[in-house]
């Protein structure tokens, strides 16, 4: 089992984990909090944006922007440019910022989502693409998204004076293409098991699979390259004046939780975006090394309308409970558990959710699965039964399917991250940190300190 251990400047082959929270206070009224992607609903952007707006900061936002029935982009109308800055509670540049190039092309030939337009259940595993057409989709993609970064840094530049620090949050993430036959696909790779049950890899070695790998790549992970890259004008001047500039961005790559009184490295299996993830830490660990304070953060696994496909991914959740117990023991902590008993059925408890979740951590499938070296791992149908089988059975056990133990503690996690990212940018450690189930609890612990 992987213990962790702190490396400064890591090339990202070892996981170097935040133990405690950090105590930074760079930033200040009249400092500039950017969100470098649109905020819908309540997920991790939440907890920076709140921090920022206890620190005085001024908030600015971004869009994706809107398609037309015709797939062109579009700014936000006035009524959507008002819903956005309301649930922002800040200023939104109305420049679309959509990353990915699956509904870009040259004028006059096919987009990528064209080109899979054909695919069906039968026929999506022999299918091929057009490779020459498809990279010059993804220049065009590319070349689009700079020169609407472009567009707001000039907004950007009439907006912050002189000497301010600036963090920007990256938050993008996504980017499968919208043909019916993937929603089929991923419903047997995500949720089947027995006769239902698929291959990731036969996903992932189909042109499909390549093309959304790709396509992972560019909204994931290249989104902050060219961030970094497009702020550099407003970067310099900004330091020239006595200011600071941050960049975070949000990875996964497995998490410490407790398992058998230790805290150990697992993961979600399949995570198809894990290797956009791994090149997302590559573009932190580059800027780095030219003295840009950029750090990814890999948060734990939580439950959201997104993550809701991936059956199983909530399960590492519960540790959180004893994470609770060993780092901040106290009334506030017996609440929360109090309050996962609430949701459960008569007859069953927390304790003996904890004792299936750790027979289920310890079984030797999942232990095969913790190969930090090997990530992201593909699927088996093995893995499947297990994590598949205990994720329904424990949802069973509750109230009520929509009032689940894991969104008590995701909501927990999305209040511990906030603190712990949005200080820790102040005098980052390194590019690439883990924000495991340790230093979670002792940020909670911090913030319900009696």
């Amino acid at each position: 089992m992987r213990r962790s251990t702190f490396i400064e400047n890591p090339v990202v082959t070892d996981l170097s984990a935040l133990r405690n929270p950090p105590q930074g206070n760079l930033f200040r009224s009249g400092d500039v909090f950017v969100l470098f992607g649109e905020l819908f609903g309540r997920g991790y952007a939440n907890g920076l944006i709140n921090e920022a707006r206890k620190a005085g900061m001024t908030i600015i936002g971004m869009t994706v922007g809107r398609r037309e029935a015709d797939q062109s982009l579009r700014p936000l109308n006035a009524e959507e440019l008002a819903e956005a800055e309301a649930r922002l509670g800040g200023k939104v540049i109305n420049v679309p910022l959509m990353a990915g190039f699956d509904l870009d092309a040259p004028a006059g030939s096919p987009t990528p989502t064209d080109l899979l337009s054909g695919l069906t259940l039968k026929n999506w595993q022999e299918e091929k693409l057009d490779w020459d057409q498809v990279a010059k989709c993804r220049a065009a993609g590319e070349a689009r998204f700079r020169n609407s970064v472009a567009e707001v840094m000039a907004q950007l530049e009439a907006l912050i004076p002189d000497g301010r620090n600036v963090y920007f949050a990256h938050t993008m993430a996504g980017g499968i293409p919208k043909v019916k036959v993937f929603l089929a696909i991923a419903n047997r790779i995500y949720k089947g098991r027995g006769d239902r049950f698929m291959s990731s890899r036969a996903l992932l070695d189909s042109d499909l699979g390549k093309l959304i790998l790709q396509n992972f790549e560019e909204v994931t992970a290249n989104s902050f390259k060219y961030l970094i890259e497009g702020s550099q004008a407003l970067r310099a001047r900004l330091e020239a004046t006595g200011g600071q500039v941050r960049y975070s961005a949000y990875g996964y790559h497995g998490t410490e939780i407790l398992i058998e009184g230790a805290y150990t490295w697992q993961t979600y299996t399949n995570y198809t975006q894990g290797l956009a993830k791994k090149r997302l830490e590559d573009h932190a660990v580059a800027a780095w090394a030219q003295g840009i304070k950029a750090t990814v953060f890999n948060c734990p696994e939580i439950r959201t309308n997104s993550s809701d496909i991936f059956v199983g991914v909530e399960l590492s959740l519960f540790p959180l409970l004893k994470a609770l117990r060993k780092e901040c023991p106290g009334a506030w902590t017996e609440a929360q558990w109090e309050a996962c008993n609430a949701l459960l059925q008569e007859g069953y408890s927390i304790d003996d959710l904890l004792a299936q979740i750790e027979s289920y951590n310890t079984n030797p499938t999942m232990v095969a699965f913790r190969n930090f070296e090997a990530w992201p791992m593909d699927n088996s149908p093995e893995l499947a039964d297990v994590m598949i089988g205990t994720s329904d059975d424990i949802t069973t056990k509750h109230k009520d399917r929509n009032a689940l133990v894991t969104d008590l503690l995701s909501t927990l996690v999305l209040d511990g991250t906030g603190p712990l990212m949005f200080n820790e940018m102040s005098q980052p450690g390194a590019p690439v940190l883990w924000l495991s189930h340790d230093v979670i609890a002792k940020q909670l612990g911090q913030l319900h300190a009696a």
